[in-house]
């Protein structure tokens, strides 16, 4: 490791404590929970979809809370346009002269921490405000490139797309997103706890435990976790075997029109690193692909009609092809 080992066990253990700090006000949803921390980890995006109530903007804004960054967030709705999101350029003018100029404002997407909510709410030309910052982390307005401050992350939560007043994301925007997650329903007695803790005056309060600058460290320490070239194959096939044209599996010739491409591969094997480090590992299991694996694949399969009409899913395909995909023999 480059970093010394002082401080990665000082930035694994305030790893921990940010997971404790966002559990002081989210009850349950752990998967989403460690899927949303893996990401952050491996400096990606990512978007939660669930219907209304589920607190995926809770969960955002208290990570947001337990980091020392700037946050901002958007509420996508119908109206809003590509410079409400970015910024715009204003007419100044010279109190001693009396002479004007343009002056850029910016937008909300100069930011560390942005929560893009509801991002399905808009239509995707405005959608698509995002895809350069988001992937090259700069922005170009008015003729000019204006880099972002890193870290910048874009948490955005969407709605279902069968809900009335809703836009699907363009393929392009989706796979800027490293993880898709899916919130559901909490259990009984998750529900329950939801009930009793939110409707008494005893408010849980999230403290900063992490700055902007150890994120970038974390992100930076992912990078160095190992991962065999044995494993790095079997990403590879999986990857490659969710293209019709690529693979021997029925699932994936009877139901997917479009399958993932490499950059599927790249984010697998980042998040897996990712969820190693946070399990306090420096190594890449078996385990870490398969937790990651429907979340990085979810977006980046196409079905086709049959599909839909059938009710497979893309995380049923995922899965049959884990089976199906023999795994190497070391499990490191």
């Amino acid at each position: 490791m480059n970093i010394e080992k002082e401080k990665v066990l000082e930035l694994l253990s305030k790893l921990q404590s940010l997971k404790k700090e966002i559990g002081k006000v989210i009850i349950g949803q752990d998967k989403v929970l460690d899927e949303l921390l893996t990401t952050f980890c491996a400096g990606g995006h990512v978007l939660l979809e669930g219907v209304p109530g589920l607190a995926k903007t809770l969960m955002i804004r208290s990570l947001a809370e337990a980091i020392e960054a700037d946050f901002n967030r958007i509420q996508f709705t119908p109206d809003l346009m590509p410079t409400d999101i970015i910024g715009t350029e204003i007419l100044e003018e010279e109190h001693g002269t009396g002479k004007r100029y343009f002056k850029f404002e910016k937008g909300p997407i100069f930011t560390n921490i942005l929560l893009a909510d509801e991002i399905n709410r808009t239509p995707p030309k405005t959608q698509s405000a995002l895809l350069e910052a988001m992937q090259e982390y700069r922005v170009t307005a008015s003729g000019k490139t204006l880099n972002l401050d890193l870290p910048f992350f874009v948490l955005a939560t969407q709605n279902p797309i069968e809900q009335s007043g809703t836009y699907p994301l363009p393929e392009a925007q989706l796979d800027r997103f490293l993880m898709f997650l899916k919130v559901d329903y909490p259990t009984e007695q998750e529900e329950f706890e939801v009930l009793k803790q939110t409707t008494g005056d005893n408010k849980q309060t999230i403290s900063p435990v992490m700055t902007g600058e150890e994120i970038l460290e974390v992100q930076k320490l992912v990078r160095q976790v190992v991962i065999s070239d044995d494993l790095v194959n079997y990403v590879n096939s999986l990857v490659r075997n969710t293209r019709p044209d690529q693979t021997e599996s029925e699932i994936v010739k009877r139901n997917i029109d479009w399958g993932a491409g490499p950059r599927a591969g790249q984010s697998m094997i980042l998040t897996a690193k990712a969820r190693a480090l946070l399990n306090n590992r420096f190594a890449v299991t078996l385990d870490d692909l398969a937790f990651v694996a429907p979340a990085v694949l979810r977006h980046r399969m196409l079905l086709n009609f049959k599909a839909e009409t059938e009710g497979v899913t893309p995380d049923d395909i995922t899965q049959q092809l884990l089976k199906e995909i023999k795994p190497p023999q070391s499990k490191v």
